[in-house]
């Protein structure tokens, strides 16, 4: 068992957030069947699994290893 796995939100497999992707990824799921899964528990439960989903996008971490550096043009010389 792999005991390293952490749940993140995936920066490759997304539609909106990513973090469908990363709860796929995470219990080895198929993608599609999990984002089936979280919108008929949004249409069931009157939209508070959206209000997760947003809770999730804040809390989870995305899986990017690296930093995007942004051009500072006064910074180059």
């Amino acid at each position: 068992m792999n005991t390293d796995k952490k749940l993140t939100r995936s920066s490759t497999d997304k539609q909106v957030g990513g973090v469908c992707g990363g709860f796929a990824r995470y219990f080895d799921l198929d993608t599609t069947i999990v984002r089936v899964g979280f919108i008929a528990t949004t249409l069931f439960t009157g939209g508070a699994a959206a209000l997760a989903y947003v809770a999730m996008l804040v809390v989870m971490p995305s899986d990017k290893k690296t930093v995007e550096h942004h051009y500072d043009p006064l910074a180059a010389a």
